[in-house]
């Protein structure tokens, strides 16, 4: 059938209502939960919708297409939850459709009112999907049934969720049947002592076009007590929880399983959650006022892949009138909110990711014109590249730049194929962003996501934007402290040697500044514990790990480079890092921007004190000492000396200031010793009781 464009002119389903347990009701129970069965059927020739239809090559023209009849019959099942007060409702299997069409003209230059090959099949089809989608089990509707107000209508709100943990997860790499089975045999006193180094997960929450995304936790039973704001738009909604897992040294996240919340607004202003449980039972839970906290724990889907518990409070409901219901808030989760809400700050750099091609996509050939297009997200902002005519190997070569954000931001993919009736997806995935070396391009391939097949291949860069403001300012006013770098440890390494293993040690790049952390021979897994200290200037700080020799090169095995400039003043950051150029590896790393106490400046023409002129020396005394260090390092015997001849005028200097400060401490004493016999003198019955020395 070759149609371009098909739009709704009319609807109308009549009066005549469906039939509902002609052939009797059955009552079951599944656990603690009662379920009606019962038959429907809704039979009627009432129905009136029309739709017009624009016709592409070799036709031409419109052709109005009317449904005028309609047949639907199934197995209900209704589950009355929350004592009554509301109705979950599905169908056990995908209902039988039947649908009646006829066509007319639609204008001067119209079809004539012939059949059109295909258009009741695709009409039943488009229906039996659509209900499959939204009421077949498990997917099921929810019913409010307290009396409402007809005048008073929900539009959308207000949420806010905290992922608090999750229990028995089980990595991708190891979700064999028997290994899920252990996972889920592990009793309480198992998961105290189990702790698995190599699992490292965050949770994705999606709410409609809106995502948030947990920090990154370590161990079969992580903990993230991460709190978010977002915001509903109609009077229900599906809040979906993506578990993803970061693979040491890949860009890409390996997506693990999801579980899903859902909620509907109630007419007398409470909130209903309702979500599937274990063997097919339901979790449900009703707040009755906005602001109530509400925690469930929530199955994954699939067999044994562990459970997740969340918080979620429904903070206000907005109305079509404009009014909207609104509590009191918990203190101590705004607070939480506050610090969640913290815009990301902007790191001074540009990111560039070229959309390159696409590998075998899922293409489906459907009505229409139709062909893949990709968008990314990072941050706030999105972008999408044009649209390739039907192919499931397209080429873009689209480049899009994002400001650079901090805090392990990372890129989101989704890959559509866009269709005359709606864009459909076809995969999507995300990419670890962190480490990018400037001037260093990686070209990537990444696997999409909940799809049989299909890739993408990226070029990904970072290049430094000189003239940004953040920038300049961080660097100018780092000039008064150092940077304290501490490196841990490494894991998972490339085996350099033939044995398996490796030397690694690091060398630190500092502007033209370079240290060397120790050796660590014969393992994949050094720890270093290893404290370097630099003069912030704001140079970029690069790692670059590298495999000792004795007699041949050093080879090199992972770089990266440590973002922070824009770290507050004597706050320190920890952070594992992925190495780059190298197919795995990452660096565990502390670092700290080390500043003084902030002293006011003195007033034009004065001079600072003796004291505050002693504490400045010994400021300059340690950057001294730490460039000298360097240099030492760098067998640069003419800085060495220079760098000497400096420190000893700064002793000179600081001895100096130290005669002065007891000169003026002497005469302090001299004068308070004045004071004192003054003090004396004028009163003689004080001075008769006490000597003053």
């Amino acid at each position: 059938m070759l149609i371009e464009k098909i739009e709704l002119q009319g609807f109308s389903l009549g009066s005549r209502p469906p039939i509902l347990g002609h052939h009797g009701i059955r009552w079951a129970t599944s656990g603690n939960q009662r379920i009606m069965h019962l038959g429907f059927d809704w039979d009627t020739t009432e129905i009136n919708i029309m739709l017009s239809a624009k016709m592409s090559k070799p036709l031409s023209g419109t052709a109005r297409i009317v449904i005028n009849s309609i047949h639907v019959k199934g197995d209900l099942l209704l589950m009355p939850i929350l004592d009554g007060k509301a109705i979950l409702y599905s169908f056990l299997s995908a209902p039988e459709v039947r649908i009646g069409v006829a066509f007319g003209s639609g204008g001067s230059q119209s079809l004539p009112a012939t059949e059109l090959p295909g258009v009741s099949s695709w009409l039943v089809k488009l229906a039996t999907d659509t209900l499959s989608k939204r009421m077949v089990e498990p997917h099921r509707q929810c019913l409010a049934l307290p009396a409402s107000d007809l005048q008073k209508k929900a539009v959308g709100g207000v949420l806010c969720i905290t992922v608090l943990s999750a229990r028995k997860i089980c990595s991708s790499s190891k979700g064999s049947p028997s290994r899920r089975h252990k996972c889920s045999a592990i009793d309480s006193k198992e998961e105290d002592q189990l702790e698995n180094k190599e699992l490292q997960t965050f949770v994705e929450i999606e709410l409609e076009e809106l995502t948030r995304r947990t920090n990154v936790r370590t161990g079969y039973n992580p903990n993230w007590n991460s709190t978010f704001n977002m915001i509903l738009h109609d009077n229900a909604g599906i809040l979906r929880f993506h578990l993803y897992e970061c693979t040491p040294g890949s860009v890409k996240y390996d997506y693990l399983t999801s579980c899903e919340i859902k909620m509907r607004y109630s007419p007398d202003d409470s909130t209903i959650f309702w979500a599937m449980g274990p063997d097919s039972t339901v979790i449900a839970e009703r707040a009755e006022l906005c602001g109530k906290e509400t925690e469930m724990t929530v199955p994954f889907e699939g067999v044994n892949l562990g459970e997740l518990t969340v918080k979620v409070v429904l903070k206000e409901w907005h109305f079509a009138d404009g009014s909207h219901s609104l509590t009191s808030f918990n203190l101590s989760t705004q607070n939480s909110l506050d610090e969640a809400s913290i815009s990301l700050s902007k790191t001074g750099r540009k990111i560039c990711v070229t959309v390159v091609e696409g590998k075998d996509l899922i293409v489906k050939d459907k009505i229409g014109k139709s062909g893949p297009y990709v968008k990314l997200y990072y941050g706030k902002a999105s972008k999408r590249t044009k649209t390739v005519s039907y192919t499931s190997n397209p080429v873009w070569n689209r480049k899009f730049e994002f400001d650079e954000i901090g805090g392990g931001e990372y890129l989101k993919i989704k890959c559509h194929q866009e269709e005359t009736f709606g864009d459909e997806s076809v995969g999507s995935a995300r990419v670890n962003l962190e480490g990018l070396i400037e001037g260093l391009k990686r070209d990537v391939n990444i696997p999409l996501e909940k799809v049989s097949s299909g890739e993408l291949r990226l070029q990904i860069e970072a290049v430094r934007v000189q003239d940004f403001e953040g920038s300049k300012n961080s660097h100018a006013s780092s000039g008064d402290g150092w940077i304290e770098l501490v490196l841990i440890e490494a894991r998972d390494l490339v085996a350099a040697d033939l044995g398996g293993t490796s030397d690694p040690y690091v060398r630190v790049h500092y502007g033209d500044l370079k240290r060397s952390t120790k050796i660590m021979y014969k393992t994949l897994n050094p720890k270093w514990h290893q404290t370097l200290e630099f003069p912030d200037d704001g140079s970029p700080l690069e790692l670059h790990v590298k495999d000792h020799n004795a007699l041949l090169p050093t080879s090199n095995i992972g770089d990266c480079v440590v973002e922070y400039q824009m770290l507050p003043p004597n706050e320190m950051a920890d952070k594992w890092i992925p190495l780059q150029g190298v197919k795995q590896g990452e660096i565990h790393i502390q670092i700290t921007r080390k500043k003084p106490e902030l002293e006011k400046k003195p007033s034009s023409g004065s001079e600072l004190s003796p004291a505050k002129m002693h504490h400045q020396i010994s400021d300059q005394v340690k950057q001294m000492m730490i460039k000298l260090q360097s240099l030492v390092d760098n067998d640069d015997l003419e800085g060495v000396s220079k760098s000497l001849s400096e420190l000893e005028s700064l002793h000179e200097t600081q001895e100096d200031y130290m005669v002065q400060l007891e000169m003026e401490q002497a005469l302090l004493l001299n004068k308070i010793n004045e004071i004192g016999q003054e003090i004396l003198n004028s009163s003689p019955s004080f001075s008769r009781r006490v000597t003053f020395p």
